[in-house]
């Protein structure tokens, strides 16, 4: 028996995703057609043992949530559950106060997956791997992939033994190079890292044992964090790596792998699901009518059944189209995410753009932002996720992004903006926060 375990986060995160994450909790933000963390569902059911998936998050479990929860339950016969944190509890202090959930039926390993990582992950061939190990105390198995040594230092560094496979240094977001492999944020965990995180758990309080407030400050996230928070990657790596319990796997088949910061490592992450689609589900794909009575389609897009979109419309590459679109005559669409409900009217283009939810474009319109994929000329090159200002206080180049219900006037250009929620657009503009 197999579990697997997802970590949603909460309301709290995902701020380098607003306006996005404003009106929609970021796990269920759609990609490629999908809520995102619905890619994460599928490769789990890959897994012929898995038995239940449970999420832990600190999100209110209001209707969206509900409802996601109970059409997985449907669509992919599993049981699947949400487990709401009291308090944001870290990447480990969730299974650590949920621990006899997890425990419940007694399951062989556990998936850790965080929700905001994507990729086409082969979670079969990581239990053979982890259950291959030799080492009867072996406790995870962490899923790694190489990046540039410049860019290493944004993620969690490991240094491994390469024969053996067994880790031998972690160091989370390094201050100096340390190793290019790095953290996928996928594990494998046996049962008994629940009673390890229970010792992690006691030294955490009493070392806390004099402080008058139980919350105490964290210098990294410049946030007031509570006791019973317990970070896998601070908490436990940096105690573990000496005691031979923690391995590495490498995806080696035509692996992709990106976190999911801002929109525009959601349009990076929607060309390659479109591009894994292609592949093993080709019939989630439109493509041009012989006929001619739909849209001029160029390479992979998603649209989905219910959008109307004019014959002389011209979609794609990367494109997803969401439920109650509407596409008028004449119009262009590239690499961008289109949400639900969004109206384009005639001879208007989109590219390089996500469009929130009930967004209207008036006619001759333009909406295009700046490709911000990573650099094709160096090996292990992963998205840039830049803050939205450089260190001269001027926007940083970006996709362009349309929160909820905003309306776009006839002739109008917005290039490289970012436009909060409920706003009317009746003058261009370029480079711009609009607030």
């Amino acid at each position: 028996m197999i579990k697997a375990v997802i970590i949603v986060g909460g309301p709290q995160k995902g701020t380098r995703f607003r306006p996005l994450s404003f009106n929609s909790p970021k796990p269920l933000f759609p990609i490629a057609g999908l809520p995102m963390i619905e890619h994460l569902i599928k490769a789990c059911v890959q897994v012929p043992e898995m038995k239940e998936i449970l999420l832990i998050g600190f999100y209110q479990l209001d209707d969206a949530f509900t409802e996601f929860i109970q059409s997985m339950t449907l669509k992919y016969q599993i049981s699947i559950r949400y487990l709401q944190e009291y308090t944001p509890l870290g990447t480990a202090g969730g299974i650590y106060h949920f621990r006899d959930m997890i425990r419940l039926g007694d399951p062989d390993a556990v998936f850790l997956i965080n929700s905001d990582v994507c990729g086409n992950f082969n979670l079969v061939s990581m239990l053979d791997f982890h259950r291959l190990i030799s080492q009867p105390d072996k406790l995870i198995t962490i899923m790694a992939t190489e990046a540039t040594r410049q860019q290493s230092l944004e993620y969690g560094c490991i240094v491994e033994d390469p024969n053996t496979h067994e880790m031998l240094h972690y160091v989370e977001k390094p201050e100096s190079f340390v190793s290019t492999t790095i953290n996928c944020g996928v594990y494998i965990f046996s049962t008994e890292l629940l009673n390890y995180l229970s010792s992690v758990f006691k030294e955490k309080h009493e070392s806390n044992m004099n402080d008058v407030d139980i919350l105490n400050f964290d210098t990294t996230s410049m946030n007031r964090v509570h006791t019973d928070a317990i970070s896998l990657e601070y908490d436990v790596f940096k105690r573990l790596f000496e005691s031979k319990k923690i391995y590495i796997f490498h995806q080696k088949e035509h692996f992709w792998w990106s976190p999911i910061k801002t929109p525009g490592s959601a349009l990076y992450a929607n060309r390659h699901y479109l591009l894994t689609y292609r592949k093993f589900n080709p019939e989630l794909l439109s493509s041009t009518k012989p006929d001619g009575n739909g849209p001029t389609i160029i390479g992979d897009v998603y649209i989905d059944p219910t959008a109307v979109i004019d014959s002389t419309a011209t979609i794609g590459p990367n494109v997803s189209i969401s439920e109650g679109v509407k596409i008028g005559a004449g119009v262009r669409v590239k690499e961008s995410i289109i949400l639900k409900n969004v109206t384009v009217k005639n001879h208007s283009l989109i590219m390089y753009s996500v469009l929130g939810w009930n967004c209207a474009i008036g006619t001759w319109s333009r909406v295009e932002g700046t490709p911000c994929d990573p650099n094709p000329n160096r090996a292990y090159s992963k998205m840039e996720n830049l803050p939205l200002f450089d260190c001269n206080g001027k926007l940083n180049p970006l996709i362009t992004v349309l929160g909820c219900n905003v309306r776009v006037t006839s002739e109008i250009i917005i290039l490289n903006s970012v436009v909060l929620p409920y706003k009317e657009i009746n003058r261009s503009f370029k480079n711009e926060i609009i607030l």
